[in-house]
């Protein structure tokens, strides 16, 4: 692993406890300038994940809670006329933000939830036709509760597959939940937190991450393994092609922070894990994000891959 993401993984892992693999994975997908759907119950750290990763990469932060009545506009921002000036100026929303938690997004209705499909496919926002550009690193990270479902809106297919990977923090272990009791006794370790890398320094980073070599063979085992999970027959939908594109910046993000400049069959098959499951759905309409990622697991037993020569 590079000092970098040492750093970056020691400074974030002050704030959440006990969960070093959740950090790491955070880590890849900022990297890989992806975005993060967070399904698990209230009190476990999502807000406070995401703040420790903007302070930690000295960035801007901006937590939007969605709610049945909030509008595109209180989102992405607004044209507001300027009587002095004679013309309208764009007022940016919260979503100009290096990270931007989306709390509860299922709450909100999905017309506002569409409101972020540009912003996290084409990194800008279009108001009154004039195009804006959002700022870099972005990172989207949105939560959604997993009980007290009541009001609330199922994210479409076509959102779900924007996000690269889905993550459940869960509950830490007793040891780490006793020093986080201990820690925070008369501070939050969030202030403490101070910037490990700039914004600006950390874009290089990314750029380093896309600039990994992907050898032909490997690349062919990305597109086997996901087309795979379209054959099978207990899916009823497969992973898209778009799942293929993460699944492979996610793997040289991953080979980027381990300190290589070229792309493993292994950061495939483990990324794998982390990008596909959210993306299949099955006959079963009782099947659970575990069941799917049962299916990725026989996927990938069954998958060979490509040998060193």
């Amino acid at each position: 692993m590079t000092e970098l993401a040492e750093a970056i993984e020691g400074a974030v892992g002050t704030v959440i406890d006990g969960k070093p693999d959740e950090i790491r994975t955070v880590l890849t997908v900022l990297l890989a300038e992806g975005h993060i759907l967070l399904e698990d119950v209230p009190g476990v750290g999502k807000t406070q994940l995401a703040r420790a990763f903007a302070a930690a990469i000295g960035g801007s932060v901006h937590r939007i809670q969605f709610t049945p009545d909030l509008l595109p506009s209180d989102i992405t921002g607004v044209s507001i006329y300027d009587q002095r000036q004679g013309r309208f100026e764009f007022t940016p929303g919260p979503v100009f933000s290096n990270i931007v938690i989306a709390d509860e997004i299922n709450r909100a209705s999905p017309k506002t939830q569409s409101a972020l499909l540009e912003c996290m496919e084409e990194g800008q926002v279009t108001v009154d036709g004039v195009t804006h550009q959002l700022p870099r690193p972005f990172m989207v990270i949105a939560t959604q509760n997993p009980i007290d479902m009541d009001g609330t809106y199922a994210l479409p297919e076509a959102q779900r597959d924007r996000f690269m990977v889905r993550l459940q923090i869960g509950y830490p272990d007793a040891d780490a939940e006793l020093r986080m009791v201990q820690a925070r006794k008369t501070h939050t370790p969030l202030t403490d937190l101070h910037t490990v890398v700039s914004s600006e320094a950390f874009q290089g980073e990314i750029d380093a991450a896309h600039a990994v070599r992907a050898h032909e063979l490997v690349e062919q085992y990305a597109v086997r393994l996901v087309r795979a999970t379209r054959d099978r027959p207990d899916v009823r939908i497969g992973a898209s092609p778009r799942a293929t594109l993460q699944l492979l910046r996610a793997a040289k993000a991953r080979a980027h922070l381990e300190g290589r400049d070229w792309l493993s069959p292994d950061d495939v098959k483990l990324l794998a894990r982390r990008v596909l499951p959210h993306r299949i759905l099955l006959h079963d309409q009782a099947a659970t994000i575990d069941d799917a990622l049962q299916v990725v697991d026989r996927v990938l037993d069954t998958t060979p891959a490509p040998r060193a020569r």
